[in-house]
């Protein structure tokens, strides 16, 4: 693993498809060498936007749950800003997610709608596009993940809880980096 880069494996749930749309409900993170360095909150929904059944029967988190125990999204994100980059330090912290795209619209969102700043910068690492690449993957449904047990041994399942799907992504994650071709 280069020095100046640390990897954080970052997992979210949200009410709904889109930062527009739904609101980002949960937050989980691990660094991906060291699943003990970890951060989680749950977070308020933001006023006005739906809240979808079909996002909760995923994740499981009740609306009243979530607005009775969850934080503020600004101090949320800030607690999250801070956490990065206290463990980063000198080096660049770099976002890890499996399906990558939808976590990292709703993290860039509410970073720079509630902390003006993304300590991650402006792109983020996804699993699926870098297995796709480093096996030459003709197809996208190629990187579901009972296609890749052949490759990576049967992943943990996913259990939508955002703490423990980000350690699970790192566990997934370091089983590809240490490939002899990666």
């Amino acid at each position: 693993m280069p020095t100046d880069e640390l990897l954080f494996s970052v997992d979210i749930e949200a009410s709904g498809p889109t930062p527009s749309t739904g609101s980002l409900i949960a937050l989980g993170a691990c660094l991906v060498y060291d699943e003990s360095q970890t951060f989680y909150r749950l977070i308020k929904p933001l006023p006005g936007l739906p809240w979808l059944e079909s996002a909760e029967r995923v994740h499981q988190l009740s609306q009243a749950r979530v607005e009775r125990d969850g934080v503020d999204p600004s101090v949320a994100m800030t607690d999250f800003t801070d956490w990065v980059i206290s463990l980063a330090a000198s080096r660049q912290p770099v976002f890890v997610g499996w399906n990558g795209g939808f976590d990292w619209m709703f993290v860039a969102d509410y970073l720079e709608r509630f902390v003006a700043r993304n300590p991650f910068g402006f792109a983020p690492l996804d699993m699926k596009a870098y297995i796709m690449g480093l096996h030459r993957l003709p197809n996208w449904a190629d990187t579901q993940r009972r296609h890749l047990d052949g490759l990576y041994g049967p992943a943990d399942p996913m259990t939508h809880d955002a703490l423990d799907d980000a350690r699970q992504q790192a566990r997934f994650f370091r089983r590809v980096l240490a490939e002899p071709s990666a």
